[in-house]
């Protein structure tokens, strides 16, 4: 039997046109794929960039609540607490009768300036405190330093008396910058707190640990000799107004 070579180069240039026409196809599907994944990838690294910016941006932020006040004086304490705030309570407790202690967020901020700022932590420095009074609240401001990064730190508490009247000083909110880290705050706080209270059982102490830990305490303490309780605690703008009781053994 002759073989009809004419069919069989018809047959070969077909076999040789299709597997070309393929290979071309494959190489624009592979080049097509390449740029969809290229694309996916520029824009998820576009995702990416936006939300690190976004997030390091609400870290730096600086609230415009945020004007501490700027004491560049002597070691002086606040004429506010020894004229106006612990005259006014010692004179109340002595009386033995309830009275109110009145505290503007002006004086408890010069008060707090003229402490010894800064403070330091386990290599977290904290100054220029400021302190405001709402109805919502007391916040209390102050610069982080921590690695050389700098950030505005926001603790936002709300006291309240139970039932059994024990006082809480719950802190509600701890924020740096935009970025609430509640959470991450009280966990460092703890630590802080008990390595430094020592098991002290003073007023302040407990108050402190109500802050971190939100555990009501009796609020009584001495003031020279006689002994007061919290009764009533009121927030408003710009002032904090604490009811004081006589408490007699």
């Amino acid at each position: 039997m002759a073989i009809d070579f004419t069919k069989a180069k018809k047959y070969y240039h077909r076999i040789v046109n299709i597997t070309r026409s393929e290979r071309l196809s494959l190489e624009i599907r592979k080049k097509t794929k390449f740029k969809k994944i290229a694309r996916l990838a520029l824009i998820i690294s576009a995702v990416v960039l936006v939300v690190a910016i976004s997030f390091f941006a609400m870290l730096l932020h600086k609230p415009a609540l945020y004007q501490p006040l700027d004491y560049t004086g002597d070691s002086q304490v606040s004429l506010y607490l020894t004229h106006d705030l612990l005259p006014a309570l010692y004179n109340g407790s002595q009386l033995q009768e309830p009275f109110d202690l009145v505290v503007t967020q002006s004086g408890i901020n010069d008060i707090v300036a003229r402490f010894n700022w800064p403070q330091r932590f386990d290599g977290i420095s904290i100054s220029a405190p400021a302190v405001f009074f709402s109805k919502s609240g007391i916040v209390l401001m102050g610069t982080v330093r921590l690695d050389g990064a700098e950030f505005v730190a926001t603790v936002i508490a709300k006291p309240t008396l139970d039932d059994k009247g024990l006082l809480d000083l719950r802190t509600t909110g701890v924020k740096i910058g935009a970025v609430d880290i509640t959470p991450l705050a009280i966990l460092i706080a703890k630590r802080i707190y008990k390595a430094e209270s020592a098991d002290s059982d003073d007023f302040w102490t407990r108050a402190v640990g109500s802050l971190i830990n939100g555990e009501p305490f009796e609020p009584v303490f001495k003031v020279d000799d006689k002994k007061v309780r919290v009764d009533k605690i009121t927030l408003e703008q710009k002032k904090l107004t604490i009811h004081f009781s006589p408490v007699v053994d």
